[in-house]
């Protein structure tokens, strides 16, 4: 685990190949996902090595409800039982009435390269017990409920990478979490920098490239994708890459 502090209130901790944040108004934290299973322990630790306590919670966002990025959610729900929000769509997902998540058969197919042999090994041992795991106390928020959070949070919705999921902004300081929808790096990446992960992680490519566009709109300084390293917002850019 390492945690960097890349705003006056945002925490940005690199787990298991997967990023989450802590957002801090001094009083308060919101966490915005939670890495895999394996990294529950390190998503606690997060919270208190920025100075708070688990109980200064005050609520779990999730941009997606993929193993990696909700596995440590139930352990803080135990802890705190504070609230769970994701996209309204993403909610079902979140509760396991269905499952867009990349499929056994293309894992087995990253084995035909060290990088995805590497990658399918951390994979396998980070949701080792758990690849049943959900989520049923996540449910929506209105926007009023969003803004009186820690950061003021404004949600996103970026549908593709899964139908539901969904970005968020702290408007105040310009900072924009953008989960799986534009990443900068991934251990199948070749190269890092603005782009979409692997085809076969997205359920709607096309809306993945869209709603990654989308995001050139958005009044942000810096992004903090779901896998790789933040890095200064350049709208200009994310257009370059996603304009056809």
């Amino acid at each position: 685990m390492k945690i960097d502090q890349i705003s006056d209130s945002v925490y940005v901790v690199a787990g298991t190949n997967v990023n989450w944040a802590l957002v801090t108004d001094g009083s308060g934290v919101t966490v915005i996902d939670g890495g895999y299973p394996a990294d529950a322990s390190d998503l606690l630790d997060s919270v208190r090595q920025i100075g708070h306590k688990l109980p200064d919670v005050a609520a779990v966002l999730i941009t997606h409800a993929h193993l990696d990025h909700i596995g440590g959610i139930p352990a803080l729900v135990e802890q705190v039982g504070m609230p769970v929000y994701t996209g309204a769509e993403e909610v079902r997902h979140a509760k396991r009435e269905y499952l867009q998540q990349i499929t056994p058969v293309e894992m087995v197919k990253r084995l035909g390269t060290a990088r995805g042999r590497r990658w399918v090994a951390h994979t396998a041992r980070a949701c080792f017990g758990h690849i049943n795991m959900s989520i049923p106390s996540a449910t929506t928020a209105d926007p009023a409920t969003l803004a009186a959070l820690p950061g003021g949070i404004i949600a996103i919705p970026t549908p593709g990478h899964t139908d539901g999921h969904t970005a968020y902004l702290h408007p105040a300081e310009g900072v924009l979490f953008s989960g799986d929808t534009l990443v900068t790096g991934h251990p199948l990446l070749l190269s890092t920098g603005l782009q979409l992960l692997p085809g076969f992680f997205n359920h709607n490519e096309s809306g993945t490239r869209a709603s990654a566009l989308s995001l050139a709109d958005q009044p942000a300084k810096i992004l903090v994708p779901g896998h790789g390293l933040p890095t200064n917002f350049d709208p200009e850019a994310v257009r370059r890459a996603f304009e056809s």
